[in-house]
């Protein structure tokens, strides 16, 4: 059985492991981490007033668009959407590790030209979870989308593909930014 057939098999049948779950559905992770970071950060500054800072505007810069070409990916069934969102989401965890280690103070603060300091944070959460900062949330959401497009990138079985899964991520998309508008009414 040649591997074209190998991949046709497993994408009929259903997964028997968490790695083949995540391969048939790792697209679609990679997609609503993308959307939560997109409509999160639009909701920090468009709902409760936050202006971004300069970094914060490169981080934005490099998540917009992987909303756009996940989706893309997902509709045209491409399943080597892994090379045009990597370097994006590789370069993006560069520069929120870089912002949050800035944030943290862990670094000294790089002089930026925006209205608001670089090492300021909006999010100031006592205890336990105090490393919880913004450009924690975008690098999370970086590394997420990573890891998802490195396990297609590698895996032996077909991601999830046909009329389903554009289905699915429409839902996606309408459900985050539904929930955000929703949110953003609320308050």
């Amino acid at each position: 059985m040649d591997r074209a057939q190998s991949m046709e098999l497993t994408a009929t049948t259903s997964p028997t492991s968490l790695l083949d779950w995540l391969t048939l559905t790792c697209r679609h992770i990679a997609l609503l981490a993308a959307m939560l970071a997109t409509v999160g950060s639009l909701f920090f500054s468009e709902v409760l007033g936050w202006i971004p800072c300069e970094l914060c505007w490169y981080q934005r810069i490099l998540m917009y668009p992987l909303t756009v070409l996940l989706f893309i990916g997902i509709w045209r069934d491409d399943r080597k959407v892994y090379l045009y969102v990597l370097p994006l989401s590789l370069t993006g965890i560069a520069v929120a590790l870089y912002h949050y280690l800035m944030v943290m103070l862990i670094i000294p603060p790089a002089p930026c030209a925006g209205a608001v300091p670089c090492a300021f944070d909006y999010i100031n959460i006592p205890g336990v979870l105090s490393f919880v900062k913004i450009p924690f949330l975008a690098l999370v959401a970086f590394i997420i989308i990573s890891v998802m497009m490195a396990n297609l990138a590698l895996a032996e079985t077909a991601p999830a593909h046909g009329r389903m899964a554009r289905m699915i991520a429409t839902a996606i998309v309408l459900a985050t930014s539904l929930a955000f508008i929703g949110l953003g009414v609320m308050i």
